[in-house]
């Protein structure tokens, strides 16, 4: 069988390009890294960054640049590595926007699973429900039981429309059936000031950011939406303990590269980031900063990306929540 001239030169080009990715994985890092973070200073996943770029510097040998590209709920940064050169110098340090974005937007840059190689999920922190303490309930039965008889007089606060804290309490209305109004404020500090104020009933938001008005009484935690109680708050039960069943939500933080990033690069990446993770010191910074290590394979955090952005589309549908242009 006889093979033409631009067949053979087809295959020399395929085989110097898979030359040329086996060599790019071999001798990775050869450059500086960047760890784009899409969010402004001073969040939990700018804080997690920080914490992470040092060491994985350390690890590779190469400096890790912590960059802020702010913008869109974090769409412009996320964009951004999505069409960077997949050669693993170019990360994003995710959150779970990424999967919530595609439900809330019209004109979105990016898939969240298409145009990104999964790398490690690394953290999470647990969202609490919590209401204001001037109310006499004291568990999120009894909440429910209020505002199944007295639909639309409750009302809940959150961080803005479409934050992971919204949906989850939008999450949480659709399960328990009940008929709660939704005020949003321009952050979750706005949003828990309102509680303590009484302009609201409830926020849902994560427990990092709420332990030190939990501990002075100035609020009450009712609900942890996770599947297990939290070791900083052991005496509040699960939102399925109190009789709502599949209202598990956490705000989850991970890294991913560009789609096409070679798959030995991917792998050397996962490692460093596990043992990274997995120190002592790594491990006390990040709960001293209300977040809890999490490891897992690229495979793992594929699918986990792949449910949640279906789970947060019928969230978002359910909701009746508009897109955004």
């Amino acid at each position: 069988m006889k093979i033409g001239n631009d067949m053979l030169k087809w295959l020399a080009f395929c085989l110097a390009f898979s030359l040329v990715g086996a060599a790019q994985a071999q001798s990775f890092p050869d450059k500086p890294l960047h760890l784009v973070v899409p969010f402004p200073p001073g969040g939990g996943v700018d804080i997690l960054g920080r914490i992470l770029a040092p060491k994985l510097a350390e690890r590779l040998g190469q400096p890790v640049l912590h960059e802020n590209r702010p913008g869109a709920g974090g769409n412009v940064g996320t964009e951004y590595v999505a069409k960077a050169r997949p050669d693993g110098h170019t990360l994003l340090m995710a959150s779970s926007a990424v999967a919530i974005s595609p439900s809330l937007y019209n004109k979105l840059g990016y898939s969240p699973v298409d145009d990104f190689a999964p790398v490690a999920l690394i953290a999470q922190i647990p969202i609490v429900a919590l209401i204001r303490s001037s109310l006499p309930f004291k568990n999120l039965r009894e909440f429910i039981e209020y505002a199944k008889a007295n639909p639309g007089k409750a009302n809940f606060g959150s961080s803005g429309v479409g934050a992971t804290t919204s949906l989850a309490t939008e999450l949480f209305r659709t399960l328990a059936r009940i008929n709660i109004l939704h005020v949003p404020y321009k952050g979750t500090g706005p949003a828990i000031v309102g509680l303590m104020g009484g302009e609201v009933d409830m926020v849902m938001t994560g427990l990092a950011t709420a332990v030190q008005q939990i501990q002075s009484g100035k609020v009450r935690a009712i609900a942890i939406l996770d599947f297990q109680r939290a070791a900083s708050l052991p005496n509040v039960p699960t939102t399925k303990e109190s009789g709502v069943d599949n209202c598990e939500v956490i705000t989850w933080f991970g890294i991913l590269a560009p789609a096409g990033t070679p798959r030995n690069v991917v792998s050397r990446l996962n490692a460093e980031l596990l043992r990274i993770v997995g120190m002592n010191d790594t491990i006390e910074k990040m709960q001293t900063a209300g977040v809890e290590p999490m490891q897992s394979s690229p495979e793992k955090f594929a699918e986990y990306i792949r449910a949640e952005t279906l789970r947060w589309a019928k969230v978002v549908k359910d909701a009746n929540i508009e897109k955004i242009d």
